[in-house]
C-alpha cells in the first residue's frame, strides 16, 4: 500500500494475461477485502486460494490478509472435493472456499484499514507430498517479512528491479519470492509455471530470477539483463556458479525448508553459512558419522494446521529440524548437507515424502505393497521411483493414471519397477534401504516397467 501511494504507476505484477501497476493492485486488493469482510470473513478464518492466474491468486492472498484472515494456498486444478479431502483432517474451524476458477469479486467502497501485526497468521500452504497425508504449514507475518531486509542486503534487490518468479505460487519458494518482490516495490513477473520457450523473452527484461537448481542452466543460456539468480531448494552443481560468473550473473544460493524458511546461505561461493538470525547445530548420530541439522530461528513456521504430524520436530529450547543430514559442524564452519534422514526425496527443489506416494498407489488393483525411493539424477538430484509388489504386474498405464489422479506433479514416479515379493524387516515392513541397494546394484529380480 505504501508503494501504491508513493509510486502508483510503477508496474507491480506482470501475469500471463495482464499487468497491474501498484495503484491498480492496491485497488483490487481493497475491493476483494471489502467483499470478504462483508461476508463476515476476518481474523481467525481460513480462505482457500487456488486460482490459475497468478495475479488473481496474489490479489486473493493479499485481500484475505488485509481482511485479517489467513490465506491457504493450493493448486488451481483442485476441485472442491479435493479441497475437502485435503483440509478435512486439518481444520478445527470452517474453510471459506470461493469459486476457484474466478478472481474474488470486487466491491467498491472506502479503503480497508491496514492492521498488520507481526504475529498474525498471515500465510498457510501445503507441504510437498501432502496428498496422501495432508499437511498444511502455517506461519506468522514476521517469520517471512522480518527476513526481507536480510535478503535485500544479500542480493541487492531493490525497487527498480524486475524479478522473474518462474513457478507456481502454491510453492512456498515462489510465493515468498513474489511477496518479497512486492514488499520491496519491485516488479514481479509471474508466469505461473516454468515459461519454456518464453524464458528468453522474460530474461530480456528481468534483472533478478528466483529459481531451483536444475533450472539454473536454462536461465544461464539466455541471461539477458539478469544480474542476480537466487537459487534455493537443493544442492547447487559446483560448475553452475562458474558458468554464472562467465555470464555476468551473481548467484545467491540458500538452503531451507517450507517449515523452516531460510537456514543457510552461500552468497559468494564460499559455502553455506547461517542465514542472518539463524543458529545451527548438527546433532550427531551414532550410525554413520553424520548428524541431523537443527536450527533456531525467527523465520520458522508455527507448525501444521490441525495438529497434524510431519517431519518438523521441536525440542524444549526452541530448536527445530525436518530431518536433514549434514557432516559434523561447528559455528563458523561451512555447512555440508548430505540429504534427508527420513527417506524424503529431494527432486528438482521439491520434497516428496515416500509414504504419501505409497498410500495413494496401494489403491491400484493387484498391488500388494509398494516402496517409493529416490533414484539419483544428474540435474534433478533424484527422481521418484516406485517398486511395486505384484504378480502379475499391473500395466504401467494404470499406475500412471492413478498417480495423475491422486498425486501432484512432483510426487508422481518417473521410474517404475516390479517384484513378485518385496524384502521385509523383522517386523514385516518393506525393507526400504534394502530395496534401494538392490535396485542400485542392478538386481535382475527387479524388473523395469516400460
Amino acid at each position: 500500500m505504501a508503494h501504491a501511494a508513493e509510486r502508483p504507476d510503477r508496474p507491480a505484477v506482470c501475469g500471463p494475461r495482464s499487468e497491474l501497476t501498484y495503484a491498480e493492485l492496491a485497488d483490487r486488493i481493497h475491493g476483494a477485502a471489502r467483499h470478504l469482510l462483508r461476508r463476515g470473513i476476518g481474523p481467525g478464518t481460513l480462505v482457500a486460494a487456488g486460482l490459475a492466474d497468478p495475479a488473481d491468486l496474489l490479489v486473493a492472498v493479499l485481500a484475505a490478509d488485509l481482511a485479517g484472515a489467513t490465506p491457504l494456498a493450493g493448486d488451481h486444478s483442485w476441485d472442491r472435493e479435493r479441497w475437502a479431502l485435503l483440509t478435512g483432517p486439518l481444520l478445527t474451524g470452517p474453510l471459506n472456499a470461493f469459486p476457484l476458477d474466478a478472481p474474488l469479486p470486487y466491491e467498491p467502497g472506502d479503503p480497508v484499514p491496514v492492521r498488520a501485526r507481526p504475529d498474525d497468521l498471515a500465510w498457510a500452504c501445503f507441504s510437498s507430498g501432502s496428498t496422501g497425508r495432508p499437511r498444511a504449514i502455517v506461519r506468522t507475518r514476521a517469520s517471512w517479512t522480518g527476513s526481507f531486509p536480510h535478503l535485500d542486503e544479500l542480493t541487492g534487490i531493490g525497487p527498480d528491479d524486475v524479478v522473474l518468479v518462474p513457478g507456481p505460487l502454491v510453492s512456498s519458494l515462489y510465493a515468498f519470492a513474489a511477496l518479497h518482490t512486492l514488499a520491496t516495490g519491485a516488479t514481479a513477473v509471474v508466469p505461473g509455471r516454468w515459461p519454456g520457450g518464453a524464458l528468453a523473452g522474460h530474461l530480456a527484461r528481468a534483472t533478478v530470477v528466483h529459481v531451483v537448481p536444475h533450472r539454473l542452466p536454462d536461465v544461464l543460456r539466455h541471461p539477458g539483463a539478469l544480474r542476480v539468480a537466487v537459487v534455493g531448494g537443493a544442492a547447487l552443481d559446483p560448475g553452475a556458479r562458474a558458468t554464472a560468473d562467465a555470464a555476468g550473473v551473481r548467484v545467491v544460493a540458500y538452503y531451507g525448508a517450507t517449515e523452516l524458511s531460510f537456514v543457510a546461505v552461500d552468497a559468494d561461493g564460499g559455502g553455506l553459512r547461517p542465514f542472518p538470525g539463524v543458529e545451527i547445530e548438527v546433532r550427531p548420530r551414532a550410525s554413520d558419522g553424520l548428524g541431523e541439522v537443527w536450527a533456531r530461528s525467527p523465520w520458522s513456521a508455527e507448525g501444521y494446521l490441525g495438529g497434524v504430524t510431519g517431519p518438523l520436530r521441536r525440542d524444549g529450547d526452541g530448536w527445530l529440524t525436518v530431518g536433514d543430514l549434514a557432516e559434523p559442524y561447528r559455528a563458523g564452519q561451512v555447512l555440508r548437507l548430505r540429504g534427508r534422514g527420513d527417506g524424503a526425496i529431494q527432486t528438482g527443489g521439491a520434497t516428496v515424502v515416500p509414504e504419501d506416494v505409497e498410500e495413494v498407489l496401494r489403491k491400484v488393483p493387484g498391488v500388494g505393497d509398494i516402496v517409493v525411493i529416490g533414484s539419483p539424477h544428474p540435474s534433478l538430484g533424484a527422481v521418484v521411483t516406485a517398486v511395486v509388489e505384484a504378480e502379475p504386474a499391473p500395466p504401467r498405464a494404470l499406475l500412471e493414471a492413478v498417480a495423475r489422479g491422486g498425486l501432484d506433479a512432483a510426487q508422481r514416479p518417473r521410474r517404475w519397477y516390479t517384484v513378485p515379493s518385496l524384502p521385509r524387516t523383522p517386523t514385516g515392513k518393506p525393507a526400504r534401504a534394502l530395496v534401494a541397494a538392490r535396485l542400485a546394484g542392478g538386481d535382475p529380480g527387479i524388473r523395469r516397467l516400460v
